[in-house]
Order: C-alpha cells, then sequence, then structure tokens
C-alpha cells in the first residue's frame, strides 16, 4: 500500500514547529526563517524559488530535502500552511504563499471548517479544501495520489492530528539548535510515540539533526 509521509519538518530543541504570531508577513510567526534556514542552501529548495548566497549544496541536508518530491502524488495540509487568514473567506482571491506556480505539482488536500471550491493552479497544482478528520481527508488524498504516496505538509497541528491518529508510516524531523520558547509545539499529546517508529538520527554539519521515525512491521 502507498506509504503516508512527512519530510522536512522543522522543530526548534524545545519542540515548536512555528512561533507565535503568524501573519502574511510572517508565515512561522516570531521564529521569522530561523526554523527553515538549514534548507535555504539545499539543491532541493533553490530549485523551489528559495533565495540563497549559493547554487545548492550537495551534502547532507540535500540528501534529505531531496526526499520531499518523488513517489508522491497527494499533499495534505491544514489552512494555516495555505494561508494567514482564520474562519469564514474574507478573500477568495488568496491562493497561497507560493505564487501562481506552487511548488507541489500535485493536487493538495487543505483541511477547513469552511470549505470553497476548488482552486486549479499552474503546474498541475488544484487546491482541494476539505472539512474531514485525518481519516476521511487521507482517503480522498489516496484517491487523488492515484496509487502514489501521500505527504503530510503541516503545519503543526495537521501533522500532530495525524500521528494521533496513527496514519504515518514515515516521519523525517529536523532538530533545529535554536530555542523559540513558545509557539505550537509538535509533540504534546504523543507520549510513547517512539514506540510505533523505528528510529535513526543524522547529524548535518549545519548544526541540524535530521530524525527518521519509520513504522515498525507490525505497527
Amino acid at each position: 500500500m502507498a506509504l503516508v509521509r512527512v519530510h522536512n519538518f522543522s522543530i526548534s530543541l524545545d519542540g515548536f514547529g512555528t512561533g507565535e504570531d503568524q501573519s502574511l508577513e510572517a508565515p512561522f510567526g516570531h521564529a521569522g526563517h530561523r526554523l527553515m534556514e538549514w534548507a535555504f542552501e539545499t539543491r532541493t529548495f533553490r530549485a523551489m524559488g528559495i533565495h540563497g548566497v549559493t547554487e545548492g549544496s550537495f551534502g547532507v541536508d540535500e540528501a534529505f530535502a531531496s526526499q520531499w518530491a518523488p513517489g508522491i502524488g497527494a499533499e495534505i495540509m491544514g489552512r494555516n500552511k495555505f494561508g494567514p487568514q482564520r474562519g469564514p473567506w474574507e478573500d477568495d482571491g488568496w491562493r497561497g504563499w507560493w505564487g501562481d506556480d506552487p511548488v507541489f505539482h500535485t493536487p493538495v488536500v487543505v483541511l477547513t471548517h469552511h470549505p470553497r471550491p476548488t482552486l486549479e493552479m499552474e503546474g498541475g497544482t488544484t487546491f482541494h479544501f476539505v472539512d474531514a478528520d485525518p481519516a476521511e481527508a487521507l482517503a480522498q488524498a489516496r484517491e487523488l495520489a492515484g496509487g502514489l504516496d501521500v505527504r503530510i505538509g503541516g503545519g503543526v497541528s495537521t501533522v500532530r492530528q495525524f500521528l494521533e491518529a496513527d496514519l504515518i508510516d514515515h516521519l523525517h524531523v529536523v532538530v533545529v539548535p535554536i530555542v523559540l520558547g513558545r509557539g505550537e509545539r509538535l509533540w504534546d499529546g504523543l507520549e510513547a510515540l517512539e514506540q510505533r517508529f523505528d528510529v535513526e538520527a543524522t547529524p548535518s554539519p549545519s548544526g541540524v539533526v535530521h530524525l527518521v521515525l519509520t513504522r515498525r512491521a507490525g505497527a
């Protein structure tokens, strides 16, 4: 069966996957870009249009970053990843953070309590806005994925909900050596999560540690 995967999900040393006070100008709140600086110089993120000072690295960080897209047929994301608005859509013209040609190039299921019409973008990305629990959303994403894997793209509460529902097979978390102190924590309510997974840790010269949790056979 196709897998459910999380890739390149960054958290601080104190477990926060985003800071407080998200806004249009600050998608990660008071964390700014600090959670993702490890990725900006990789060839994978440079290919997405991320600005850096090099042509893109080939090192440890790139080896992990590059696993984001292969084999993925659809993504599931929370509304907070799609945009900063809350409640009813005051501006249906909002089309996401990524411009006219988003980086996904697959169907994307956006979880929201306020569904809106499907949004077709350039490059094969289509946003489907649904009010569904994790299992229902995953069933829809699997249908859209055409037999390929489904990626859970975030944000924090979305990844945590899918972990709580025991629906994730592969979890790649990047521990970044910063302390945020406030925001939204990934691990809350997930006591003994590690018992479901085999865990590998790979340190990078950039200072981050890549944690890969792979579902144990029979778990």
